[in-house]
């Protein structure tokens, strides 16, 4: 049965069920019900955007200038925000490609973490947008984050699986993964996207995958896997399960050289060093996994 999004008030939020779930899924949430890592929290205390996503862009060199003590106040508190400032420009660039949005459409952010990114699109666009994570914690947490800023009723957070949401049937203009199709077989989410999305809508998504044309998973690959609990697809499969699903690809975008300086700085920040640093560039420059940004549109 569809439920009416209009209708998600506080009440209905409380009153939704519990995601159905396998055990992997469980662990999955499991582990985000009890992450509290520094490179997500401190980085969205600047300002309470808080995003689970990598950055993108040209470093500033200056923030590294200064102090030669590594772990001093203010070289740390200049690579946190540097940091900050390159997830910020990946989810705006990702927001720029939801379509031709106005206040009156409703977006879809699925696996949408601690909310930074649906709030960005409603900053963009003024649209209304749903949330949808595993993780009970996130989802209290987002939805706090959005009546703290007065926008609850246009932004509101869902603890559901992203693969069977519950949500309206062609009721959004527009939905995105943003680095979190790894956690899921990519044919059950694409379908889960063509139904919520209206025809015409427009799909988009950022993510690591490997790179078929190095070969099978490398093991900075399964290294990357085994840290994040997560199983990264093949670049090919994101392309035939599209397919599959009704949403044709209309724009791609290698981001790896963008995000290499991200990784190049985040080793150099000591307290928000999380030990995969090396193996996400190791990965990168062997040609093993890529980052890329995938549009389509639903047919």
């Amino acid at each position: 049965m569809d439920i009416d999004p209009d209708s998600s008030t506080d009440a209905h939020l409380a009153a939704a069920p519990v995601p159905s779930q396998s055990t992997y899924q469980t662990r999955v949430a499991d582990y985000w019900n009890a992450e509290e890592n520094p490179v997500n929290l401190e980085l969205g205390k600047i300002d309470d955007l808080y995003h689970h996503h990598y950055g993108i862009g040209t470093v500033d060199p200056s923030v590294l200038d200064g102090e030669t003590d590594a772990e001093s106040d203010g070289r740390r508190d200049r690579i946190t925000a540097e940091l900050h400032r390159l997830e910020q420009a990946q989810a705006e660039l990702l927001a720029s490609h939801l379509g031709d949005l106005s206040p009156a459409d409703r977006v879809f952010d699925a696996g949408c973490g601690r909310g930074g990114g649906s709030v960005v699109a409603h900053l963009r666009y003024g649209c209304h947008a749903d949330g949808v994570t595993i993780s009970r914690k996130q989802a209290d947490f987002a939805n706090e984050q959005a009546r703290r800023r007065n926008i609850a009723d246009k932004v509101r957070y869902h603890h559901r699986n992203m693969l069977d949401t519950g949500l309206a049937t062609g009721a959004y203009a527009a939905s995105w993964n943003n680095e979190s199709t790894m956690y899921v077989e990519l044919d059950l989410l694409f379908a889960e996207h063509a139904r919520l999305l209206r025809r015409g809508g427009r799909y988009v998504t950022i993510t690591g995958c490997y790179n078929d044309a190095y070969g099978r998973a490398s093991r900075e690959v399964s290294l990357i896997n085994a840290h994040y609990i997560c199983d990264i697809h093949p670049r090919s499969e994101y392309f035939r399960a599209m397919a599959r699903n009704r949403l044709v690809p209309v724009h791609v975008q290698d981001l790896t050289a963008d995000t290499v300086p991200y990784w190049e700085l985040r080793r150099q920040a000591g307290h928000l060093v999380t030990g995969i640093e090396e193996t996400f560039l190791d990965a990168y420059r062997n040609g093993s996994f890529q980052y890329l940004l995938i549009v389509a549109d639903r047919v």
